[in-house]
């Protein structure tokens, strides 16, 4: 199967390739350290007998903040020399803020091209590869496989659609998945639908979803909050502690603005007072924001243009890495790509997480346990149109007892479901130092 794999490789990287350049052009971020996705990696020092070397993979925002905790356990526990790849450049920047000292080498993911890969990995010599979520690279795991060296898929998720494009595979092909020492799974869905491909059942175990152990920070206080709703303009002429109600869009994509803009004015309409606080997933999305927001006649005001000098009725948070200060100014969150012809959904928990009214469209396929847990739990509502979306933001910012309530329960769910690095943590433990005798 390698060999087949290898064949393609080429020809189909060469048809992607222009939509690939056109992405690193508009996220902008891609040019620095370009060389290591060509395997062109700095030289590691020796390796020490008594230290683990531990390679994980994440590739977005989302994967690194769950790993956050993981490797602070692992760290915690013994000292071990850990090399953490990436594939976007705002999750690099991300890793290199918060986990640096953490980490014995930040780099980007290699191209899974055999003479590539093969090169990093006799750069790197780990004892251990971590791949997380749906990370499945072949050549990855036959350089492993060449070296013995054990490879953990954690928080393994298997949406619908990518199970059913498995499924379709001949068995050769699905025989991958026994490249994996252990897969870790996010849900009791996907650990079924993991063995359902052939993946013996004695190696895919549940761990819970590693984005609940989420921690928010910071967490700000009445004064930073005041503060913040006059840097982005949020907050009523002549009120200095009354702030409006706010709508906020979290993770928004293209579609989806325009959408909250039409419930955000029924709502004026209807004579329920708020702003809008837009946050799309894509910050280069900036100026294409500019134009629908721009057309609208409103007050608006951009995040990267400053200070906001005086109220705003809608503001685009165009900028990244400020989630978690930006949710926390907000009444009612809606997170975006759940609404068609968006699929697949964002991550709700850090909204969960600060206690906030979620709620959600009906494509939430990427979040599909975390999403009916919350439901299940009373902690969001999932909405199947905008005429849905607005009957329901109406409701709550008109009953602050209900969106009160709402939001304690999304708290309530999240604190409930944490745990899930420490059991990641006990399965890595316990399979390497059985089976390998490496002391994690």
């Amino acid at each position: 199967m390698i060999l087949l794999y290898r064949l393609f490789f080429l020809p189909v990287l060469l048809l992607a390739l222009p939509a690939y350049v056109l992405r690193m052009l508009r996220r902008g971020g891609y040019g620095r350290h370009f060389g290591q996705r060509l395997g062109m990696w700095p030289r590691l020092p020796g390796k020490s007998p008594k230290t683990p070397r531990i390679w994980i993979h994440a590739v977005s925002v989302g994967e690194i903040l769950a790993l956050k905790p993981l490797i602070r356990l692992l760290q915690e526990h013994r000292q071990n020399e850990i090399i953490l790849t990436t594939t976007t450049s705002t999750a690099y920047a991300l890793a290199k803020r918060e986990l640096a000292r953490e980490l014995k080498l930040l780099a980007y993911f290699p191209l899974d091209f055999w003479f590539i890969s093969s090169r990093v990995w006799q750069i790197v010599q780990p004892d251990v590869s971590i791949l997380m979520e749906a990370e499945i690279w072949p050549e990855h795991l036959h350089q492993a496989r060449r070296r013995n060296v054990p490879v953990f898929l954690i928080n393994a998720r298997m949406s619908e659609r990518s199970f059913s494009r498995w499924r379709a595979m001949p068995r050769s092909v699905r025989a991958l998945f026994a490249g994996f020492r252990a897969i870790i799974a996010a849900s009791e869905e996907d650990r079924r639908r993991f063995v359902e491909l052939g993946t013996p059942q004695d190696r895919v175990l549940v761990s819970g979803n590693l984005k609940l152990d989420f921690v928010p920070s910071p967490i700000l206080d009445q004064s930073q909050l005041e503060s913040l709703r006059h840097e982005l303009g949020l907050f009523n002429p002549g009120e200095k502690t009354v702030a409006p109600l706010i709508l906020a869009g979290a993770s928004t994509w293209p579609g989806e603005e325009e959408m909250l803009l039409w419930v955000w004015e029924k709502l004026r309409f209807q004579n329920v007072p708020c702003r809008l606080l837009l946050v799309p997933r894509h910050a280069e999305r900036g100026q294409e924001l500019r134009r629908i927001l721009g057309a609208t006649g409103h007050a608006v005001h951009f995040r990267t243009d400053g200070l906001a000098g005086g109220p705003r009725e809608v503001v685009a948070a165009d900028t990244t890495g400020e989630m978690v200060r930006l949710l926390q100014v907000a009444d009612v969150v809606f997170v975006g790509k759940s609404m068609e012809p968006n699929q697949g959904g964002q991550n709700p928990i850090e909204a969960a997480a600060l206690g906030k009214a979620v709620l959600f469209g009906p494509n939430m396929q990427n979040f599909r346990a975390v999403a009916r847990s919350m439901v299940e739990s009373r902690a969001a509502v999932q909405v199947r149109s905008a005429g849905e979306l607005l009957i329901q933001v109406a409701r709550l910012l008109r009953d602050p007892f209900a969106r009160q309530e709402q939001g304690e329960a999304a708290y309530r769910w999240h604190e409930a479901g944490r745990g899930a690095s420490e059991r990641t943590f006990a399965v890595l433990r316990d399979v390497l130092e059985r089976e390998r005798g490496v002391l994690l």
